[in-house]
């Protein structure tokens, strides 16, 4: 299947004009549709554009999980930054997240029947969450993989059925968000919140100041 590559730059209400003090910054693209990566990357006060860029996300044969979401997460940032070939300044950042069991890659459920099969491998037990976040520029890529293990205690049927009725898990890698309904679920998780939601936070905020754009420390430290 060839890749897939469609670009709506949108600009975040609120977004900060990319200067810090007196020097010009690169202009951040966010190459995701995720309302939770815009969440996060708004709670540190990045100023930021959105930026639609899709890929073909079908795995590899014997890839690895983390290979995988690397792989995503570097592939959305450059085809972002592709097509904004008229701004040299332009700095994308692609992310992808998969929920892992016994090796093997749960992503978006394509149905009911395949939400509840999911479900009911994650109940009582623990699984790991990948999430790798790609920046790209005109001189260089880095990445970050960020793993997370996360226990659910058990899950009746019914509360399985519930749950997909509540229209939560279908855009959602494991069919579960652990930001909404899906944290009744979870008895206890080890590495980053934030990494299992869509984007790891601290890990995030170290590559944007290897690209030289600040989070809110230094945008607070300007303004006292």
């Amino acid at each position: 299947m060839k890749r897939k590559v469609s670009a709506t730059p949108r600009c975040v209400p609120g977004a900060h004009p990319n200067r810090h003090g007196d020097v010009l910054m690169p202009s951040l693209y966010l190459a995701s549709g995720s309302p939770r990566r815009r969440e996060l990357l708004t709670q540190i006060r990045v100023s930021f554009t959105v930026l639609n860029a899709q890929i073909d996300e079908t795995p590899f044969d014997h890839e690895t999980p983390a290979a995988y979401v690397e792989r995503l997460a570097l592939g959305k940032a450059q085809a972002g930054l592709s097509v904004l070939a008229a701004e040299q300044q332009a700095c994308v950042m692609g992310a992808d997240t998969a929920v892992v069991l016994d090796g093997r890659i749960l992503g978006k459920p394509a149905d009911e029947a395949d939400a509840l099969a999911m479900l009911t491998a994650l109940s009582g037990r623990e699984h790991e969450v990948m999430t790798a976040v790609a920046l790209s520029d005109r001189h260089r890529s880095e990445t970050r993989i960020v793993t997370s293990r996360v226990r659910f205690r058990p899950i009746q049927p019914h509360e399985a059925q519930a749950y997909w009725a509540s229209g939560e898990p279908a855009d959602k890698a494991g069919g579960y968000a652990i930001q909404g309904l899906a944290a009744i679920f979870v008895e206890g998780l080890q590495g980053s919140y934030s990494g299992v939601v869509g984007l790891p936070l601290c890990e995030t905020a170290e590559l944007l100041g290897h690209f030289g754009i600040p989070c809110w420390q230094c945008l607070e430290g300007d303004e006292s």
